[in-house]
């Protein structure tokens, strides 16, 4: 069962913990080119009715 077996894993998984931690803050500073120019609208949600 080659999942036991941690040597490749743990190398894949830290270094994708690596990059995602190196990439997370230029990811963050990101605005889009094209903002949403409408307010969003909260929808309405009507209470179920259990039958019990």
């Amino acid at each position: 069962m080659p999942q036991l077996n941690p040597n490749p894993w743990f190398l894949i998984m830290t270094l994708s913990w690596v990059i995602l931690i190196f990439t997370m803050p230029k990811i963050i500073k990101h605005e889009p080119t094209n903002p949403i120019s409408q307010p969003l609208q909260q929808e309405q949600y009507t209470a179920w009715t259990w039958p019990w």
